[in-house]
């Protein structure tokens, strides 16, 4: 049984950890030492940049009140420019327990470990205490994403994840597909499934805004090991992570820290808007999942076909291995062997079922592979977004 964790807001999480945050890369080895003691159930998230960001804002707000944290520690130097007042605030109204440490006042690295793993022991202990309740699965918000992609990812995993994602939505969850950047050559297609004729140009605005960045930037989301891994253009390799969103009517367009109001499939724009500032939209798998936790997502199906071991704090990764020769190499970091649909020994259907069936276990205590050997990986670098408009979200 799907079992999770009320939060003050209505949501409910699948887990209930605290949340170790650092607001500048100052602060970034004193909030690792404080979460290092339980690492389990402290997990360290944070901003490096000195200077203030309005989105770096939105998404820590979002992160630090995520249905899966249950306390929030933030550490701070103490002369950065975040605003750690208003972030205090708006964890505090959430009613979770949250405390500031501030390096400079509180006595340097030792003393502020010493007080922060004091506040994350009783926490922790406090958690520990806090009984789940049943959840729905129209109660969940689920994202994918496709990262080192290989010949076989377009074929296997990601039709795969886009048959768990059919299911999902049929069930009333919300489903939050990426990346703009992956999706060049496909707009005319997805706009094809858009709810309405205005959410239609929206997506098709959003493609094309991504394309003109990268353009900019003479930079693709095609890179080398894509190409030793078979892929032979943009259009194969859009055409694959097009895949992922399965066959459903897409329901909005959201940017990082929207929270998609009702369930259904949502496309999140991650490229930023204006003029082209900020350098590459996403140097890593980890941005894209930390921006999708930022808009509420549970989990994340990641599929990989080259191999990839990350997973990420706050919330659980599902790997999906598309190549059955990587899966040999890697199994036990893979939570899914869609390979195994190339090799005849199982059917596109019944891989999108397993890996339905691995969200509900994600949801009722099975843990996944990344979380078993402790991986938490995030990163969070400056952007600026701005807000959608009503046709993004049709009623």
């Amino acid at each position: 049984m799907m079992r999770g964790w009320l939060r003050s807001d209505g949501r409910k999480g699948i887990r209930n950890v605290v949340a170790v945050a650092y607001l500048v890369e100052c602060a970034h080895h004193v909030a690792r030492q404080i979460a290092g003691a339980n690492p389990e159930a402290a997990h360290v998230i944070g901003f490096p940049g000195c200077f203030p960001n309005a989105y770096a804002q939105k998404m820590m707000e979002r992160l630090c009140t995520h249905p899966n944290v249950g306390a929030v520690l933030l550490v701070s130097l103490g002369c950065e420019s975040f605003d750690r007042v208003t972030l205090e605030s708006v964890v505090r109204a959430s009613g979770r327990p949250v405390r500031t440490i501030t390096i400079q006042t509180a006595g340097g690295t030792r003393a502020s470990i010493a007080e922060g793993r004091d506040f994350v022991t009783v926490q922790v202990e406090a958690l520990a205490r806090v009984p789940s309740v049943p959840m729905a699965v129209s109660e969940l918000i689920v994202g994918t994403v496709c990262g080192g992609s290989d010949g076989t990812s377009g074929i296997t995993g990601n039709p795969a994840a886009g048959i768990a994602f059919d299911k999902l939505v049929a069930a009333g969850a919300a489903c939050i597909f990426e990346e703009t950047g992956e999706l060049i050559g496909c707009e005319g297609i997805m706009a094809d499934r858009a709810a309405t004729p205005e959410l239609a140009a929206e997506l098709r605005a959003s493609v094309e805004k991504a394309a003109r960045y990268y353009a900019t930037l003479g930079y693709g989301s095609f890179a080398a090991g894509n190409a030793d891994g078979g892929l032979t253009t943009i259009e194969e390799k859009s055409l694959g992570a097009y895949m992922k969103s399965g066959q459903s009517r897409i329901s909005g367009l959201i940017k990082p820290g929207d929270i998609p109001p009702r369930g259904g499939l949502y496309l999140m724009d991650v490229v930023p808007d204006g003029e082209v500032r900020f350098g590459f939209p996403n140097i890593s798998d980890n941005a894209e999942i930390v921006e999708m936790m930022a808009s509420g997502a549970h989990c994340t199906l990641f599929v990989t076909g080259r191999g990839s071991v990350v997973g990420s704090a706050l919330a659980p990764v599902i790997k999906i291995a598309a190549n059955p020769h990587m899966y040999r190499r890697l199994s036990e970091d893979m939570d899914v062997n869609a390979g195994r649909i190339l090799a005849g020994e199982a059917t596109l259907e019944e891989v999108g079922q397993e890996i339905f069936d691995r969200v509900i276990g994600l949801a009722s205590g099975e843990k996944s592979r990344s979380e078993e050997l402790g991986h938490q990986e995030f990163i969070l670098t400056y952007k600026s977004f701005e807000p959608i408009g009503p046709a993004c979200l049709p009623s």
